[in-house]
């Protein structure tokens, strides 16, 4: 069975740092796309980085451009989001996935993980 599980959440301060990590099983992640999705409570989920199996190009969205990171490592079969300059409003449960797509359409990623919680507050 596919997993993919995320680790590094946490309750960080405004303008401290994360590192999310993705580490997945069974499937080799270097053949997919890999993203972050996130949901704030009361909200959809959407779409934050993603990088694209070929070249590992990468895609941010706007509102964390400049602040987040997002890098594979493919012979530890893993995917980090650095996150830097955080703020109330990153706060959410973050989540890696795995597919083919060239967007942030959920229905482009066909394995989820489980979520890791992210907190920034004073």
């Amino acid at each position: 069975q596919v997993q993919l599980v995320e680790s590094g959440g946490g309750l960080v301060q405004p303008g401290g740092s994360l590192r999310l990590s993705c580490a997945a099983s069974v499937i080799t992640l270097d053949y997919y796309v890999m993203a972050w999705f996130r949901q704030a409570p009361g909200k959809e989920r959407e779409g934050v980085s993603r990088v694209s199996a070929s070249d590992s190009k990468t895609t941010y969205a706007d509102s964390v451009k400049g602040r987040f990171t997002i890098s594979r490592d493919n012979a530890k079969n893993t995917v980090y989001l650095q996150m830097n300059s955080l703020k109330p409003e990153d706060t959410a449960v973050y989540y890696c996935a795995a597919g083919w797509g060239d967007s942030f359409l959920e229905d482009e990623y066909h394995f989820w993980g489980q979520g890791t919680q992210v907190t920034v507050s004073s």
